[in-house]
């Protein structure tokens, strides 16, 4: 089957899917829409993927470009004549994947543009209900997309739900000795979130301001970059906790589980997700988890059972659930035995990505015309 597999942009996310496709039959090709602020990967596209060279791809994606980039991408339906085309995120990606009319079209959700873009405003919208009711199949990695996909005119039937899922034996709870070597003294958070407002890393860092405040133990390993970095260090500044907080920037996808490894307990405060990858990423490694209580998050932790759960967006109620925690003690190593469980259940990178076939096959089944 030749695939093309076209996203906004190339991220850690789309090396994985590529490199998972290369492995199969499949004749893959990538089609980028652009070349912005989104590309945070830094490996190559895999050697048997063909990237395809057009007028996208080249700077960050504009919508008066839409009509040009639309028909290239005829163009290079046209040439390449694939069996499927692989489109996501909905609203920019998969938009002018379905304006060139071609079938069969898998639409991917990436979690954010169903559950905040999708309501924007009456354009995203109508994008929206336009592309989910021309697609053939729909993918998503939570339940809670999937039900808004179907809110919007897609058929349960034609519905598959995956986790993008973790590698296993790469994000693990065992410690390698570096890890120990480089521990903070005292108790140590993690948040690896993007410092963008849709992840409520501001949040976290109020929160840290009245933690650090009561608890001299306590430090903050921050990960990450973004626009709300002028904010974050302020309020981590004005409220006396910047020297508590270790900055770490941009972390290469293979020296994430050394992060991991280096944290007790992992925070995302994030107003809106998928099936966060970075908390796969840590339940995998075995790390006690404290998350915004919003519908895919309430997917993989039970409060008081694998991690624990804060109001969207209440800094008060993170900071007083991050000192309850505190005070757990060894039920912190049952806690994270109980998420290392549930990874192995139902995160494994290797046994989700075939349902992402079954996708493709679905798409194929009900093609239209």
């Amino acid at each position: 089957m030749k695939v093309i597999y076209f996203s906004l942009d190339y991220t850690p996310h789309d090396h994985r899917f590529l490199s998972a496709l290369a492995e199969t039959e499949n004749d893959v090709f990538y089609v980028r829409l652009q070349r912005g602020p989104s590309q945070t990967e830094d490996r190559p596209v895999p050697a048997k993927v063909e990237q395809v060279l057009w007028a996208g791809g080249r700077r960050e994606f504009r919508w008066i470009d839409l009509p040009k980039y639309v028909m290239k991408l005829q163009r290079i339906v046209k040439r390449i004549q694939p069996d499927l085309i692989h489109a996501g995120p909905i609203q920019d990606a998969g938009l002018l994947a379905t304006l060139t009319g071609f079938h069969p079209l898998l639409s991917m959700s990436w979690g954010f543009d169903l559950m905040q873009d999708a309501e924007r405003n009456a354009f995203y919208r109508r994008a929206t209900r336009y592309v989910l009711s021309r697609a053939d199949a729909f993918a998503s990695d939570c339940e809670a997309t999937r039900e808004r996909a179907i809110a919007f005119g897609m058929p349960r039937e034609r519905t598959v739900v995956f986790p993008w899922g973790v590698e296993l034996q790469q994000f693990s709870p065992q410690r390698p000795a570096a890890s120990h070597q480089h521990r903070a003294k005292g108790f140590t958070l993690l948040c690896n979130r993007s410092w963008e407002p849709r992840y409520g890393v501001d949040v976290l860092a109020r929160a840290f301001v009245r933690v650090a405040g009561a608890r001299p133990d306590v430090n903050l390993l921050l990960l990450g970059e973004g626009p709300l970095a002028a904010d974050i260090h302020r309020i981590l500044a004005l409220g006396g906790a910047s020297d508590r907080v270790q900055y770490g920037g941009r972390v290469p996808q293979f020296d994430l589980p050394r992060y991991y490894h280096m944290a007790d307990l992992f925070v995302s405060p994030s107003h809106v997700d998928g099936s966060s990858v970075s908390l796969l990423e840590a339940l995998a490694c075995g790390l006690p988890v404290i998350v915004s209580d919003i519908p895919a998050n309430r997917e993989w932790v039970t409060d008081g059972v694998n991690g624990w759960l804060f109001p969207d967006g209440n800094a008060d109620a993170l900071a007083a659930k991050i000192l309850q925690v505190l005070e757990k003690g060894k039920a912190m190593q049952e806690m994270g035995r109980a998420a290392r469980a549930i990874a192995e259940r139902r995160a494994d990178w290797k046994k989700n990505f075939p349902k992402l076939l079954e996708a493709y096959q679905i798409a194929a089944a009900h093609r239209k015309e």
